[in-house]
């Protein structure tokens, strides 16, 4: 399972790093971003549940 942050669109809530923090964190720019692609186990519905709770719909989860 991969995870990805479209920094186009993500407005840097800090949502998914609060979800999953084993995926994401936020950047120096203020956007959030992956810590690594691929998503360990154990942290594979945190990081679902970050990407449907994203209000802007910036993360991928596949």
């Amino acid at each position: 399972m991969q995870a990805k942050v479209d920094k186009e669109t993500c407005i840097g809530c800090g949502l998914c790093p609060s979800i999953c923090p084993e995926c994401f964190e936020m950047d120096d720019d203020g956007k959030a971003k992956t810590i690594k692609s691929e998503v360990p186990e154990g942290a594979q519905s945190e990081a679902k549940e970050a990407e449907s709770g994203c209000p802007v719909s910036a993360i991928i989860v596949e």
